[in-house]
């Protein structure tokens, strides 16, 4: 058996039923599934007991977030490879399968990103992997574009999380989903943590998935989540980048927090993202920093460049479709 199958889950007891079918429906059948369940009180740890007995159901007490779920997974897993996967979503026969083969082409892949598709516009991308800027700014790639022009596997800066491959053995050195994040950017922040250390980040278009979006979140954009993402952020910059590169960045972060700030205002939730600046800031000590190795030096320059390239494809792809 080469893989675990984990599934977060809160109160989403409406949407795995579909979920729970379509991995019975794989062409491969050596693998196992754990749901970790985060306090639901809507009855989800007994409807996957009656209804799909070989499933394991983790309980935790009370809703810890996306990151201590999928932890729990993972350490309860004995599998060279853990695909964590959203509640809110469908995936093809072939799913695991082709995501098994995608990280298996190179032991230093450390994850790999599905070709996520709109669940009710299937002919659309919902995501084709993690997009990490210079300006702070994480996006997903290929959202809303034509999924026949994602046909060719490439390296992303992370994976989404909502459903991509680990190498299982590969958190024991670089750590795992930080659960101070609670949700929110802990994709973004292991990836950037497997790239410092060499580690590779992929996407495939083979395996696909079909995805409700923000399944358990309810909305694009709430107080909770704008909150949340904004003190996420300055922890994954701080977490990730040495002192002497935050000096570098520290004038396009600061322009990234301003035009957001100017953004999520004009949205009704400017004190929200203020209120998670102001928490990220104050609550830096908490933060479990990676520690900077000479070794890493061509790494961390890799990914300077990066960051750069992807600040200049993002705005140009912003500006050819109009801010």
């Amino acid at each position: 058996m080469k893989v675990t199958v984990i599934i977060p889950n809160y109160n989403g007891k409406k949407f795995l039923k579909p979920c729970l079918d379509s991995l019975e429906q794989q062409t491969i059948k050596n693998f196992e599934v754990i749901v970790v369940d985060n306090g639901s009180i809507d009855d989800s740890v007994t409807y996957i007991k009656n209804y799909f007995p070989l499933v394991q159901v983790i309980p935790l007490d009370q809703n810890y977030g996306f990151s201590r779920a999928v932890n729990e997974g993972i350490k309860a897993s004995i599998t060279p490879y853990v695909i964590l996967l959203n509640n809110d979503t469908v995936v093809h026969q072939h799913f695991v399968k082709e995501m098994v083969e995608a990280i298996e082409k190179s032991p230093k892949i450390f994850s790999v990103s599905s070709k996520m598709l709109q669940m009710h516009n299937s002919d659309l991308i919902d995501n084709a992997g993690g997009f990490y800027t210079l300006i702070g700014w994480d996006a997903n790639r290929g959202v809303g574009r034509r999924a026949a022009d994602f046909q060719k596997p490439y390296n992303v800066f992370s994976a989404c999380g909502g459903a991509a491959i680990y190498r299982r053995e590969t958190f024991q050195q670089i750590g795992y989903f930080d659960e101070t994040f609670f949700a929110y950017l802990e994709d973004v922040d292991i990836g950037y943590r497997a790239k410092i250390h060499g580690y590779k980040n992929r996407f495939t278009p083979k395996a696909m998935v079909y995805h409700v979006g923000s399944g358990t979140s309810g909305s694009n954009h709430n107080a909770f989540k704008v909150r949340l993402s904004a003190r996420n952020s300055i922890w994954v910059n701080y977490k990730n980048m040495p002192i002497l590169q935050l000096a570098v960045n520290f004038f396009p972060l600061l322009m990234g927090c301003g035009v957001k700030l100017l953004f999520f205002t004009k949205m009704g939730f400017g004190k929200d993202y203020r209120e998670g600046l102001k928490e990220g800031f104050t609550t830096l000590k908490q933060c479990d920093k990676t520690p900077f190795k000479l070794k890493h030096l061509l790494n961390y320059l890799k990914i300077e460049i990066e960051l750069i390239m992807n600040t200049a494809i993002y705005m140009a792809d912003r500006a050819k479709r109009g801010f």
